[in-house]
């Protein structure tokens, strides 16, 4: 063994404790959040239920994108065949990336092979032009991060949804230089929504540009699902709007949406837009078609908040405590890694209720949780279930509750 795989099985053996395991589904077409754990091809497993999915409005299994990538496959094939400027350019792509722009209200859309690729492929060339200083928020997503960090640029980090000290850092840096405010609208973590109205009326008094991920929330949330900036009535006053293909729209991939000179830049110059294979057609194809049924429908939206405040309601009434109830991530605070970890478990196989625990690093040490999403899919009998088994399953690990849960609850880290 070399001296570098030695230090490496040294430290994976530190790691052991925390190192992160993965069940195996198999979604059932049609009957999502249906699903086989430790899926094999011959169909044997359990059956669970899903209560983790980032599939929030179950259009991974809408009959309208699986038939649009079934007819894509039988034009186009498997794949797009190469990177976007060297022959891997499909006229789906071309219509996903007019409908993100027209969704959005804004000139002009890039997609990416993942959310994290749109966010550090444009945020890493964002930041270099003009010399610009960025205003991050703490707790935003490690490809914000990443992105920030390939830029090179200077950066300052404000407390989380803390307005008053974006405007402290704001204030204090050189009134001439250009600036960057960058956020997310719904935090993944712990289901709180940013103060987007304020922050943009800091950025417009300082000039600055404002780049939004709004990952978990297009589809959801606004018109046509739009997004949180469109459900407030400022999406004019954000620059670029960052979303992704692979949450509310059921499928795959990233995007970037605003002016046709920040797009035609990012094109040219992202290294992790040129040098990647884009989209497969299929992809793209059925991206299109959700993003088309999800502007036309508020179905699954309504179903979505209606379960969510379900969720909230009895979890409230149990004394289970939660992060947040703005949105419809309903991040369960646990606290405790093992416990976390035995809580999952617990649910999974007595349940057949399947809910990852979330730890460090996605969360700080002593900030786990059961990172809950009940989906449009899901039935109110099914979230009463889902609340019993859980409160019974608290009671059991002696876990402490609160009299009024989602106040005065550390933020977990997204």
């Amino acid at each position: 063994m070399t001296p570098h795989l030695a230090s490496l099985s040294r430290r994976m053996d530190e790691l052991t404790d925390h190192k992160r395991e993965f069940l195996e589904i198999g979604r059932r077409a049609g009957r999502f959040p249906s699903a086989i754990a430790n899926y094999r091809p011959d169909g044997a497993g359990s059956e669970i239920s899903i209560w983790c999915s980032n599939d929030y409005l179950g259009m991974g299994q809408n009959p309208r994108v699986m038939s649009a990538m079934k007819g894509a496959i039988d034009r186009f094939g498997a794949g797009s065949g190469g990177s976007r400027n060297i022959g891997g350019t499909n006229h789906y792509h071309v219509l996903l990336e007019q409908e993100l722009a027209a969704l959005h209200g804004k000139e002009a859309a890039l997609i990416f092979s993942s959310g994290y690729t749109a966010n550090d492929g444009a945020l890493s060339v964002l930041a270099t032009i003009g010399d610009c200083v960025v205003f991050s928020d703490e707790l935003n997503h490690a490809s914000i991060i990443d992105g920030l960090r390939h830029s090179g640029a200077e950066k300052h980090i404000f407390r989380h949804n803390d307005v008053a000290h974006l405007e402290e850092l704001i204030s204090a840096a050189d009134p001439d230089r250009p600036k960057m405010v960058v956020l997310e609208s719904v935090y993944s973590m712990s289901g709180d929504v940013a103060p987007i109205a304020e922050i943009a009326e800091v950025a417009k008094r300082h000039g600055a540009t404002i780049f939004l991920d709004e990952v978990h929330a297009v589809g959801m949330y606004g018109p046509e699902g739009a997004g949180i900036a469109a459900r407030e009535g400022i999406a004019d006053d954000i620059t670029i709007i960052m979303g992704t293909l692979g949450k509310g729209f059921g499928t795959a991939g990233g995007y970037i949406a605003g002016p046709a000179t920040v797009i035609d830049t990012v094109r040219t110059l992202s290294r992790p837009f040129i040098f990647t294979t884009s989209l497969p057609p299929a992809i793209a194809a059925g991206a299109l078609a959700a993003v088309r049924h999800l502007r036309g429908s508020e179905l699954e939206r309504t179903a979505l908040h209606d379960n969510a405040r379900l969720m909230h309601r009895l979890l409230a009434e149990r004394g289970i405590p939660f992060i947040s109830d703005n949105s419809h991530i309903v991040s369960v605070f646990v606290g405790d890694e093992t416990a976390c970890r035995t809580a999952s478990t617990l649910l999974l196989e007595r349940h057949g209720m399947y809910v990852q625990s979330i730890n460090a690093p996605s969360v700080r040490a002593g900030e786990e949780i059961l990172r809950v999403a009940p989906g449009a899919v899901h039935t109110a009998a099914e979230i009463e279930k889902f609340a019993a088994a859980l409160d019974g399953i608290w009671q059991e690990l002696d876990l402490p509750r609160c009299d009024l849960p989602g106040l005065h609850l550390p933020k977990a880290r997204a």
